[in-house]
Order: C-alpha cells, then sequence, then structure tokens
C-alpha cells in the first residue's frame, strides 16, 4: 500500500452473492474455512459483501492487514459483532475493552507477562505437566484436547492468580465449551443481543457457572493479598478520584485471562500432537532434539535456545492451525484500502487461516514442514503473512507466555510418550472466536 494519498474508487470490492436478508452468514457458518478461503481465492486481496449487520469487507493480504492492525490501528475497534459473540461471557475484559479502560487495565496486567515474570513461570510449567503424565499409562486412549485444557487451566491460574483449581477444572471445562458451541448458533450472530435464544440461554448458563470459580478466587485474593498475582494488582488499583475497580470490573478481566489465558495454548498443543501423530517423520526429528539436548532430564527455560526444531514445530502448527483463524474490526472514521472506501459501521475480516496458507508466501502451504522456518524464510516473510498472536497495540499481551509454555510442555510430553490417532478419528473445527475441534480427537499413548 503507498504511503502517498489513494485514489478512491466509487465501487465496492467484489465479493460472493449472498441470500436475501441473510446475506453470508449461513454459507459460513455452514463451512466457515472453505467459506474464507474460497473468497480469497476467487476474489483477491480484499473481498466485500452486505449482511445483515452491514458492509463485511474480508482482507487477504499481509499489507491490507498491516494498515488496520498496526498502522491505522486508532481507527479501528472490536466493534458490535465482536461484542455480541464474546462480551456475554468475558464482560468488558481486555479483549473487548477500548480507550483508557483498556489502556489502564493492560497496563495494570502487564507485569505479569514480564520476561522476567514468564521465567518464574518455566518450572511451574513443566511440574504440572509432569504432575498430569502421572496418570497416563502405556497402551491407554486419552482424550488428548481433554488433557491439554486441563493441564494449561491449572497453570494460568497458579501462575496469574496464584490459585489452585482442581476442583473446578470440569466446571471451567465445561463451560466453556458450552459456551463455544452455543456461539456457533446462527441465531447467535443474526438476532439482535436482547433477544432470547436457546443458544443464548447456554451462553447464560455457562457464565453463572463461571462466575462461581471466579468469584471465589476474588474473594480468596481480597482475604490474602500477594504481591505477585494479577486480582491482587487488580484490587488495589484506583482512579484518579480513588476510586476502587468495581468486583464485577475486576470479574471480567480474571475471565478473559483465564478463558484466553489457556484455551488458545490448549488448542495449539492439541492440534500440533494430531499434526505429529499424521507426520511421523516430524516426530521422529523432534524426538531426536529432545534426545539429544534433554537426554531425559525436564526441559527448562535456558534450554529452549538449544530446542530450535521444538519451537519450529510449534510455530508450524499454529501456521497451518491457528488458534484464532481470524480477526474482526470496525472503522469508526473512514478509511481507504486499495482504493475502496471502507466505511464506519462496516465490518473487516483479516482470516490468519487464510493468510498463513496462501501459497504466495509458503511454498507448499498444506505441508506440515516445521523446517520451513529459517531465518531467510522469516526475513522474506510480509510482516503480516504470520500474525497468530495478531498484531500492533493489540496484540495478544500474553504471547510470551503461551510460546514458552508450548514448547515446554510438548517437550515434557514427548520425552516420555509417542502418541498414536485412534483409527478414524477426523479433525472438524468450529470457526468462533477459537479453532475448537468441534468432537475430541482420541489418541493412544505409548510409553518410549
Amino acid at each position: 500500500m503507498s504511503s502517498d494519498t489513494p485514489s478512491i474508487t466509487d465501487t465496492y470490492p467484489p465479493g460472493p452473492d449472498g441470500l436475501p436478508l441473510l446475506g453470508n452468514q449461513v454459507a459460513f457458518l455452514r463451512d466457515p474455512y472453505g467459506f474464507m478461503t474460497r473468497t480469497a481465492r476467487e476474489y483477491g486481496d480484499i473481498a466485500s459483501w452486505k449482511d445483515p449487520g452491514g458492509r463485511v469487507y474480508q482482507l487477504n493480504h499481509p499489507e491490507y492487514i498491516e494498515h488496520v492492525l498496526v498502522q491505522n490501528n486508532e481507527n479501528y475497534v472490536k466493534g458490535d459483532r465482536f461484542q455480541n459473540v464474546l462480551g456475554p461471557i468475558t464482560g468488558n475484559g481486555i479483549l473487548n475493552s477500548e480507550g483508557a479502560v483498556w489502556r489502564r487495565n493492560r497496563h495494570l496486567i502487564q507485569p505479569a507477562f514480564h520476561p522476567d515474570r514468564i521465567r518464574e513461570y518455566a518450572t511451574m510449567m513443566t511440574e504440572f505437566t509432569e504432575d498430569a503424565l502421572q496418570s497416563w499409562d502405556d497402551g491407554q486412549t486419552r482424550l488428548v484436547h481433554e488433557d491439554m485444557m486441563e493441564v494449561t487451566l491449572k497453570i494460568v491460574a497458579r501462575a496469574l492468580f496464584g490459585a489452585d483449581v482442581d476442583d473446578e477444572v470440569d466446571t471451567v471445562g465445561s463451560a466453556l465449551e458450552r459456551f463455544m458451541e452455543a456461539s456457533e448458533s446462527l441465531t447467535h450472530y443474526v438476532l439482535p443481543p436482547n433477544v432470547p435464544t436457546p443458544a443464548r440461554r447456554r451462553i447464560r448458563r455457562a457464565r453463572e457457572d463461571l462466575d462461581e470459580v471466579v468469584y471465589r478466587l476474588i474473594e480468596e485474593r481480597r482475604a490474602e493479598p500477594t504481591d505477585h498475582d494479577v486480582i491482587s494488582k487488580l484490587l488495589e488499583v484506583t482512579d484518579e478520584d480513588g476510586n476502587a475497580m468495581s468486583t464485577e470490573q475486576i470479574r471480567d478481566e480474571v475471565v478473559t485471562l483465564l478463558l484466553a489465558g489457556h484455551e488458545t495454548t490448549a488448542l495449539s498443543l492439541t492440534l500440533t500432537a494430531y499434526l505429529l501423530a499424521k507426520n511421523p517423520q516430524v516426530e521422529r526429528q523432534l524426538v531426536a532434539e529432545l534426545d539429544d539436548v534433554l537426554d531425559g532430564r525436564t526441559p527448562t527455560m535456558d534450554d529452549l535456545s538449544e530446542l530450535t526444531y521444538t519451537e519450529q514445530v510449534v510455530k508450524e502448527s499454529m501456521r497451518l492451525y491457528p488458534p484464532v483463524p481470524g480477526i474482526v474490526r470496525e472503522p469508526v472514521k473512514p478509511d481507504v484500502i486499495d482504493g475502496h472506501e471502507i466505511e464506519p459501521g462496516s465490518t473487516v475480516r483479516m482470516h490468519q487461516w487464510v493468510v498463513h496458507r496462501d501459497p504466495r508466501w509458503y511454498d507448499d502451504p498444506l505441508a506440515f514442514r516445521p523446517d520451513r522456518w529459517t531465518d531467510e524464510l522469516e526475513s522474506e516473510l510480509p510482516k503480516l503473512a504470520y500474525f497468530p498472536f495478531a498484531a500492533g497495540p493489540r496484540r495478544c499481551i500474553g504471547d510470551r507466555f503461551a510460546m514458552l509454555e508450548a514448547r515446554l510442555i510438548l517437550a515434557t510430553i514427548y520425552q516420555e510418550y509417542h502418541l498414536e490417532l485412534v483409527p478414524g478419528t477426523d479433525l472438524d473445527l468450529m470457526a468462533t472466536i477459537t479453532a475448537r475441534p468441534k468432537h475430541e480427537i482420541p489418541m493412544t499413548v505409548r510409553e518410549r
């Protein structure tokens, strides 16, 4: 995109035809990954269509995505569509909030993700993983996503909140699953937020179950604050008038961190295990590196600089199966992209799923090839040809935490076990907020 003032056309970019009234909502929900991919391939770097909520633009070029997320980010907000989907569960946490509220709360939470603090979490991550592996038996069939959700939930609760949630793992996991399934409903997207639907009732019940856990965590920290945990920091802060944050505001931040802090990493690990089972030559190379560097001992943060292939495996997994498959924004003032005016009230969609699989940026893009991640490739890629954690000021606050966790858990598991897909297992993904498997992925574990 040129830095010169762009000329503006008086036509919309081409795009798929939709149904009367519903637009492309049905087509997207029936086959979300196919829809977003076909749209990019058939209509190019920018496509558009009319949906019930207004005009939608799909950006398929890294340069245009960088413009929205980085260069002109102040002109864009998460918008009503995003709020209507995620807000019922996370409230006004840092994923949803805007402006001064977002800046204040992100500033308060940021110290928990400082590199020095993240280093402190490394031992905890491997200890929780080793504890989880104690229940694994040779030849046993495990529900891998369930296992990954449990260990990452325990890690984030201890690391960020100084709390144990062993007794509430099933409650949180079940609530999150019900929320994700309900948020796929067409009525949830199309009908106004105040219209009661079966999907919204399920979401409300999921929120009630989560709140029971989260308010307990808040009250525990209110009674016994610590120097490091996020809840204690939020409890002690006041605004310029000396007013403390409300318990509901703190609840929104805790729920956001609790869910976002374990959901995406658990998905990345689950889908990495799936890919390794489908690509045994990659698994052999991964295990060879683990044997060479670790020689059977527990991995530490200091080992990560030598576990280069392990990092490549995680990066390649998040390229093929980005845990967050797409991002939405809404302009607050008119903008111009590729000569087209992007008007306020419209929705801009940018899909990692599409860009990460574009053959212009990646040779043989559907192949799982971790060794493609060379310094040369990374220097040649457009800046946002790879953006699993988004970009710009709203980039994921926990990106370093997630990458550390994924590598350490992966290294701990694959030193001890080989995971085989149960025959007949298919991968079918939701496309709501995250790329969550619609069905469990059973795998048989074999001791090495």
